[in-house]
């Protein structure tokens, strides 16, 4: 689960910074830094005993070091203030939202960039001003011009006057090989709906690294495939003792994965700029422990640009429990994208419509009359509720027909898969 996060967050603060250049034409550029680790200042003494084959025989001499180097705790937080140095000389400002990310605004100019460890990406309204920094940039560090972005951390980017599309065909791919499923029957569904997954049935892995290993890399493909999260979100779950249908259950995912290899997110250049949430969640759905699977989902427009599938940390006592809880989860990461906006002075129209299919969360958001059965969940009550009169949400109820984040809480048969919003394969 906490790799899933970890994907998932990565995912938030890629393509969200991504959406208006693809709204607003912007071009984005890709650097990359040679040996960034060795770029930071040390700024404390550090000893390093000395290699092998280098101290004489006897010597109980120690190196002091002059600059970072790999293998050190302190090198990436090193390398890393010293390009935020450089960036706020420059005129940037760090973002308190997101501190990988630098923005820089001055009249009708805006350049951001976002760093990833030692890749670097560069977009904004004036390219003179973006050749102007990356060189110098160049000047101050070893540094690589890729040009303009195709491809980054196994995430293919494509562009067109309609808008950006990325994806991770290649990634995909690497996986069915590794797997030996190349040649698998291709299924238009992740996941059986009348599967149900238990610790102790069936017999164990005789090599459960290969299970542990699959899920791992399929948790990083949701950055790109929202389809398959709710899939290997369920799957995680066994990584501590995986059995055998537990690995046919992810070489099901696999297979669907064989027939939707180009799938991936299109961002559109016609997407309004203004946000919209789904929740949804599947009330005391795990057999085992009877708590709630949920998920919430934010597009900007037509464009998905945040999403995620959890399982609630307590048993809710009731289904309007559990869709206000995810409710309030939702809020705060409204709350925090509406920061992002504000950071990349873009307006954000408020309210933000929250979509949701259960009619008594919404009624308690409106109206949070506290009793008996409602008391245990006060703080989310409030918090909701604030926000609601704050003018930053507006609950509204959808029918759980056409509710887009249902895919995200439970496995769906093809019909109702392709229904959700997940075209199957052609």
């Amino acid at each position: 689960m906490a790799k899933e996060i970890l994907a998932l967050q990565a995912n938030n603060t890629w393509v969200e910074v991504d959406l208006p250049p693809a709204i607003k034409g912007w071009s984005l550029h890709q650097l990359d830094v040679n040996n960034a680790f060795l770029q930071g200042d040390l700024d404390e003494e550090i000893y390093m005993k000395i290699p092998p084959g280098l101290a004489r025989k006897g010597e109980s001499k120690v190196f002091l070091l002059n600059k970072s180097i790999y293998g050190l705790k302190q090198a990436s937080r090193q390398w890393f203030a010293k390009l935020s140095s450089f960036l706020l000389a420059e005129g940037f400002t760090k973002c308190l939202c997101d501190h990988s990310l630098f923005t820089y605004h001055r009249g009708s100019t805006s350049i951001f960039v976002l760093v990833y460890v030692d890749d670097i990406i560069i977009s904004g309204t004036d390219d003179n001003f973006i050749c102007s920094l990356k060189s110098r940039l160049a000047s101050h560090f070893s540094i690589k011009d890729l040009g303009r972005l195709q491809y980054l951390l196994g995430i293919e980017v494509s562009r067109s006057p309609k808008g950006i599309f990325i994806c991770q065909r290649k990634y995909v791919l690497d996986i069915l090989k590794d797997s030996g499923l190349t040649r698998a029957h291709v299924s238009s569904f992740p996941m059986d709906a009348h599967i149900k997954l238990l610790p102790t049935y069936a017999k164990d892995l005789t090599d459960p690294s290969s299970f542990h290993r699959l899920i791992g890399r399929l948790l990083y493909l949701t950055v790109t495939r929202p389809d398959i999260t709710y899939a290997i979100n369920y799957l995680s779950q066994f990584m501590k003792h995986p059995r055998t249908t537990h690995l046919d259950a992810a070489h099901h995912v696999l297979r669907y994965l064989k027939g939707t290899i180009g799938h991936g997110i299109f961002l559109s250049s016609s997407s309004v700029l203004s946000l919209h949430g789904y929740t949804d969640s599947d009330w005391a759905g795990c057999p085992l422990t009877r708590r709630s699977t949920t998920c919430y989902f934010v597009s900007i427009g037509s464009s998905p640009i945040s999403w995620k599938s959890k399982k609630q940390p307590t048993v809710a006592r009731s289904s309007a429990e559990a869709e206000y809880r995810v409710m309030a989860n939702l809020t705060t990461e409204l709350q925090w994208l509406r920061y992002l906006f504000k950071d990349l002075h873009i307006p954000c129209p408020l309210p933000i419509t929250i979509s949701c299919d259960n009619q008594a969360a919404i009624h308690i958001a409106q109206n949070p009359v506290f009793h008996e059965r409602t008391k245990h969940k006060e703080i989310d009550c409030y918090f909701v509720h604030g926000k609601l009169m704050n003018g930053l949400i507006l609950p509204k109820y959808l029918p759980s027909a056409d509710q887009l984040a249902d895919v995200f809480t439970k496995p769906l048969g093809a019909q109702q898969f392709v229904r959700s919003g997940s075209p199957a394969p052609t």
